[in-house]
């Protein structure tokens, strides 16, 4: 199913993230997650590239165990860092062949001390006018409502941003956030240049401090007062964190949907129980 369509209508959608095994890992285990998962009911689960790459061969395989046997929409992740011109469009017909037709198109982390040599993308701009060239695939990009940590300022980066979008991004999964202030904000600025596809707003539940100093670290995101206190109180109790993560997302989901954000995204880390407590939260909700 195009992911696309699905989030044209106005009704409340969730979705979750999963990464796939390393490469010299077993399957089973994410395969027992999808499936706790798939039971949830999600409107699509979408499956990660692996930093650097790394489990990027393990990702096709994720994404049609979802759609093949749980007949549940997913969608590729699919990372133009890591990977040459060539090896996308191969990645490409490799997905073609497997029917997977939703792709989330990302740069990825740039490998350290690497050149320009032109066999590489860029930018995820470059690779999504490549992806939508060859036609028969529903395109979501990445954005980020407290602005990329590589963007000049948040013009800059919303001036990119709109570039995805006019070279073909059908759709925007938001990087992490803490403070709904921020996505609001964003969703304004984003619409006032024209940015007017489907957002999708990424919710992490926090479960463990090291996780959320890691995160924060990667993406730039903010931790608001209330949260830092949350993290401040429980950090020495790891089911109080974790219990108090859970209720700290479900909160924010809660607002998201009060303010008429009907697209979110829960970033599970292959946690089915974590995604099962949101959603019996949220059970009378969605």
């Amino acid at each position: 199913m195009n992911i696309f369509d699905k989030l044209k209508s106005n009704e409340i959608s969730t979705s979750f993230e999963v990464f796939p095994p390393k490469n010299d890992a077993p399957f089973e285990p994410v395969k027992n997650a999808v499936k706790e998962l798939s039971a949830l009911k999600p409107s699509f689960i979408s499956v990660t590239y692996g930093a650097g790459g790394g489990t990027s061969k393990n990702t096709p395989a994720i994404v049609s165990y979802i759609q093949d046997e749980l007949n549940l929409p997913s969608v590729a992740h699919l990372t133009c860092a890591s990977s040459t011109k060539d090896e996308i469009d191969r990645i490409l017909q490799d997905l073609k062949s497997r029917n997977i037709k939703n792709i989330l198109a990302l740069r990825g982390d740039r490998i350290e001390g690497a050149q320009d040599d032109g066999n590489h993308y860029r930018y995820a701009s470059e690779m999504i006018s490549r992806i939508a060239e060859t036609g028969g695939f529903s395109i979501g990009a990445a954005c980020y409502p407290e602005c990329h940590t590589e963007a000049k300022n948040s013009i800059d980066d919303l001036r990119h941003l709109k570039t995805k979008v006019d070279c073909g991004a059908q759709y925007l999964v938001t990087q992490m956030f803490f403070d709904n202030a921020a996505l609001y904000s964003f969703l304004y600025r984003a619409l006032k240049i024209g940015i007017d596809v489907p957002v999708i707003a990424g919710v992490m539940p926090v479960i463990n401090q090291k996780q959320i100093l890691r995160s924060c670290a990667l993406s730039g995101a903010t931790l608001p007062s209330k949260f830092q206190r949350m993290i401040d109180r429980f950090s020495g109790d790891p089911e109080s964190l974790k219990q108090a993560g859970i209720a700290y997302a479900t909160e924010q989901i809660i607002d998201l949907i009060s303010n008429g954000v009907s697209n979110i995204h829960i970033y599970t880390m292959n946690k089915p129980e974590v995604a099962g407590k949101i959603m019996d939260n949220l059970s009378s909700i969605l």
